[in-house]
């Protein structure tokens, strides 16, 4: 303390009479104690343990996700990419229509950081409205192949989903099936269930066919899927699947993970898969994905956890726990999804699927297909 008092309490005078030399020795002598602290030593601490630091430190910062996903498919990969990195996570779910319509309200001030929704579709839109911004990241190029992923790297695919062809194996053989096109055909007349068009995945499949085949020829299909309706459409894929196995139609169209569920509590169900299109252009498939929003407050620590969500742990949990096929060549797919067999994929950029949504639900309605 009395070092302190020299260093800042010592006027010009109260140096006067010193010689140089023990100047010198007093300023240095301060010096030197000011370094040491001028209070008490403090007690002797033990190094803080890991939590501790995590909470912290900066790779304990919160990022918000805005996400149309199922949280109970979602949260347990989230919860783990928090376990691992220390990065919390704020989930807030809802449909992405809502999601998308509070990003544009919000603006700078959103506290969103990550938009995690399904369907190209609904990812396009969103890039197109402004609402995310480009990711440059080498882990996301290396790990997802260019056609599932925004050409401007502002969204990115995180699962594949196939929809394709289900049947019941009582009313309709497998020999029988061969393209989506094919279901225009009058043999099918009453034997075919479709979804709604309502909804974006067949917004997103009617998309793929007017890229094939335009818009004259891909209407003339539509058309002839409606004449061939042997019911009203439904509103999810879930109830059409069960009305196949049913055997109120012989056949259908649906995402693959939806059978799955349904398989997993019923091995015995009367529907089956069968691989669309595979001596032409593959079978049409979707992803659910993410993207970085425009105004994130932690853009670096969002872009983390999309390069965790493309990673060999969580693909393995997309194929495992939501029956998707991952993204990432190198993980296998579950035994159950296996067990359906190997497919072409379409090669299209999924991208597509948005640039010709709003002309796919024109042309839906011109056809008929509610």
């Amino acid at each position: 303390m009395r070092y302190c008092r020299i260093l800042f309490g010592a006027t010009e005078s109260d140096f006067t009479g010193m010689n140089q030399i023990f100047k010198m020795t007093v300023v240095t002598s301060a010096v030197l104690a000011f370094l040491a602290g001028c209070s008490k030593p403090a007690d002797k601490q033990t190094p803080p343990d890991t939590a501790s630091t995590a909470a912290t430190s900066p790779a304990a910062k919160t990022i918000v996700v805005y996400s149309s996903r199922n949280e109970q498919l979602i949260q347990p990969l989230l919860n783990q990419f928090t376990q691992e990195t220390g990065i919390k996570v704020n989930l807030i779910t809802d449909k992405e229509g809502p999601l998308m319509a509070r990003l544009k309200a919000e603006g700078q001030n959103s506290p969103a950081d990550l938009l995690l929704t399904v369907d190209a579709g609904n990812l396009w839109q969103a890039s197109q409205e402004g609402l995310l911004q480009e990711v440059g990241s080498s882990i996301l190029t290396q790990n997802i192949p260019a056609n599932l992923r925004d050409p401007a790297n502002q969204w990115f695919g995180l699962s594949v989903r196939a929809r394709t062809l289900v049947h019941n194996p009582d009313l309709v053989k497998a020999s029988e099936l061969s393209t989506y096109e094919d279901l225009a055909d009058p043999k099918w007349k009453g034997k075919l269930c479709l979804r709604s068009s309502k909804k974006v995945y067949n917004q997103s499949l009617v998309a793929m066919l007017i890229d094939h085949h335009g818009e004259a020829k891909t209407e003339q299909i539509v058309k002839g899927w409606v004449a061939n309706l042997a019911t009203d459409v439904f509103a999810d894929d879930t109830k059409l699947i069960e009305a196949i196995a049913a055997g109120q139609c012989g056949v259908g169209i649906a995402n693959t993970y939806y059978y799955g569920r349904l398989e997993e509590k019923d091995p015995a169900i009367k529907a089956k898969i069968f691989w669309a299109n595979q001596a032409s252009t593959g079978v049409h498939i979707n992803v659910s994905g993410a993207g970085l929003t425009r105004y994130a407050p932690n853009p670096a620590e969002a872009a983390q956890l999309i390069e965790w969500l493309s990673s060999d742990h969580a693909q393995n949990a997309y194929s495992n726990e939501d029956k998707e096929y991952p993204v990432l060549a190198s993980v296998a797919v579950s035994p159950q999804l296996k067990a359906w067999g190997d497919f072409k994929q379409d090669p299209i950029n999924v991208a597509k699927y948005g640039e010709l949504q709003t002309a796919a639900v024109k042309l839906m309605d011109r056809a008929g297909y509610k």
